[in-house]
């Protein structure tokens, strides 16, 4: 009889039978996957590398960008070679850099009202005169600094109180007929000409009237009666008062040569610079009418606006009580050319 055998099986709890597995530790897991992404990096790395190396080192090309070109199309043909888009290098004209800009140079001689004038300009919103650029001597000692000082002012680049910068309209100096000016005419003419520059002639009819302003503009350089200072121009009339008090003594034995040596500089400058786009003006002419302004700021081309100066004229009333010897100055005119500027010519 054969034997059996009985197997008994223990019941035991369900959750006896399942097996669990040991946490995995998220931090092993994506070190390891750091670790292949940096050895797939690597190898595709050097595979680009070996391939750029098998060829030719490719340049990147650079294209200038093209700058947006102004619109001149309104503008007269005749008016364009007077018509410019400066390109500072010290500043960025921004919003006005295609605002037309016109260039002038007032020409004239000391004592013509030329100081006067440019106050009245400069009073404008659109222009800048940057006054009398060549009085110091460096800047006129040959041609070549002439031009680039010229170059500079025509530019923007020159910096002065009167200068409006983005929005100037109008650019300009006060340049006197002695200042390199009648030396270097020719060389002057043609960049005037080349460069579309207009001229601003002003000179006094009364040539008289600005002999005796020089011999007491001169007596004040050295006497500074103005608490010691000296001012060619002035501010208030207790100033001028005090400035008008003295009276030259006039060289009599001089006068006519004089007189016809300054006549002469005067046309012999319009003369030289005839070629170039001019007006001529006269500074009993804009004591006389106002309206001569309006004709200055038609010829610039600019806004019309009310011009004002704060400048207070020195020499007022007749040439008799300006001077201690006005009796040998009328014998010395009497019956020739210069008669008429014993006459007064304006007054204020």
């Amino acid at each position: 009889m054969p034997f059996v055998f009985t197997i008994q099986i223990l019941s035991l709890p369900k959750d006896s039978l399942i097996v669990k597995h040991p946490k995995k530790n998220p931090l092993v897991l994506r070190m390891l996957v750091l670790m292949f992404v940096m050895v797939c990096g690597v190898y595709i790395c050097s595979v680009c590398l070996k391939q750029i190396g098998g060829h030719p080192t490719v340049r990147l090309l650079s294209y200038p960008v093209a700058e947006r070109a102004c619109d001149v199309a309104d503008i007269e043909l005749s008016e364009k070679p007077y018509v410019h888009y400066p390109k500072p290098e010290t500043f960025n004209r921004e919003e006005c850099a295609c605002n037309p800009v016109r260039y002038f140079a007032i020409l004239s001689t000391q004592r013509s009202g030329s100081g006067w004038f440019e106050t009245l300009l400069n009073s404008h919103m659109n222009i800048s005169s940057n006054g009398e650029i060549f009085s110091v001597k460096v800047r006129r000692s040959n041609i070549s600094t002439i031009v680039e000082t010229l170059d500079k002012i025509y530019n923007l680049d020159w910096f002065t109180s009167a200068s409006k910068n983005e929005c100037t309209a109008a650019v300009g100096l006060k340049w006197m007929l002695n200042q390199g000016l009648m030396q270097h005419h020719e060389e002057i003419a043609e960049y005037l000409n080349s460069k579309g520059v207009s001229a601003i002639f002003l000179f006094r009819r009364n040539l008289l009237r600005r002999m005796i302003s020089i011999l007491a503009n001169s007596f004040d350089q050295n006497a500074k009666l103005l608490n010691g200072t000296h001012k060619s121009h002035v501010h208030s009339t207790h100033d001028a008062k005090i400035l008008a008090s003295y009276k030259p003594v006039v060289n009599t034995s001089l006068l006519i040569p004089n007189l016809r040596q300054v006549e002469d500089l005067v046309n012999k400058s319009m003369e030289y610079f005839k070629s170039t786009r001019h007006i001529i003006l006269y500074y009993e002419d804009i004591i006389n009418n106002r309206t001569k302004l309006v004709d200055v700021q038609n010829f610039l081309r600019v806004p019309l606006r009310d011009l004002s100066s704060r400048q207070v004229k020195i020499h007022k009333g007749s040439l008799a009580s300006q001077v201690e010897n006005w009796g040998d100055i009328e014998k010395a005119l009497e019956g020739t050319p210069y008669q008429s500027y014993l006459h007064e010519d304006y007054k204020l």
